[in-house]
């Protein structure tokens, strides 16, 4: 994997909390802690993607004929699939 080198500027309170995540064995170095950051809010980003797409296809499969309890029922029987 090719890497790039950036230069950024943090505030004093912002590089202090690095160094503490690295003193206390999270991270050995700043680097590793900001591609962190960055792989957390990509995966924060496709779950947001993801979830706008249910919705977008809930609205448009329109108005169910079910009562909420068999939705609810159904819900919580592909929750168990997914447990197993």
């Amino acid at each position: 994997m090719a890497t790039i080198r950036k230069t950024i500027t943090l505030s004093d309170t912002q590089d202090a909390w690095i160094k503490a995540q690295i003193r206390r064995g999270a991270f050995t170095n700043d680097s590793e802690y900001i591609r962190d950051l960055v792989r957390r809010d990509q995966e924060a980003q496709d779950k947001l993607a993801n979830l706008r797409a249910a919705i977008a296809e809930g609205l448009a499969g329109g108005l169910s004929d079910r009562s909420l309890d068999d939705i609810w029922a159904e819900g919580e029987a592909r929750a168990h699939q997914a447990d197993a």
